[in-house]
């Protein structure tokens, strides 16, 4: 879903497809990269905690505001894809809105 919304948007493929391996890949500036590893440390909270260097990389990037509104983008498709897993929703179905941008 994401990913044809990021396309529909303009997103190029590349970094799309570079995204399992966003650490090595040059494509992607310190700010996304800091998102990142935001999202994924907010996806594995059960498994370790949040840094306090993390936090503080990622609030060099971002102000209160988007830190929060990333968080809780984070919190909403961890949500939905805890949902679609164990309901077996069909995988690639989904279309973006003709003109999203």
């Amino acid at each position: 879903m994401h990913t044809k919304d990021a396309r529909a948007c303009g997103e190029a493929k590349q970094r799309l497809y570079l995204l399992p391996a966003w650490r090595e890949a040059p494509c992607y500036s310190e700010r996304e990269r800091a998102a990142l590893a935001w999202t994924e440390a907010v996806t594995l909270i059960s498994q370790d905690e949040v840094s306090d260097a993390l936090y503080a990389e990622v609030r060099r990037h971002s102000s209160e505001k988007e830190l929060v509104d990333l968080t809780f983008a984070i919190i909403a498709i961890n949500g939905w894809n805890r949902l679609n897993v164990p309901f077996r929703t069909t995988v690639g179905k989904y279309q973006p809105a003709q003109g999203a941008k």
